[in-house]
């Protein structure tokens, strides 16, 4: 794997997690409010992670 893919890996995670939460937050309800949790709250647990540390 070279620097690039390694760089840009997880920002790239985060930021299909957060889109995937924001467009399952506006189709409907159930499981898509379940998906809407998960794929908002990691991108928010993982920005808070290193706060939540000291």
């Amino acid at each position: 794997m070279n620097w690039r893919q390694s760089t840009f890996a997880l920002p790239l995670i985060i930021g299909l997690l957060s889109a995937v939460g924001l467009i399952s937050a506006l189709l409907g309800d159930g499981l898509w409010d379940t998906v809407a949790w998960v794929g908002l709250g990691i991108p928010a647990l993982l920005g808070c992670w290193p706060l939540l540390k000291r």
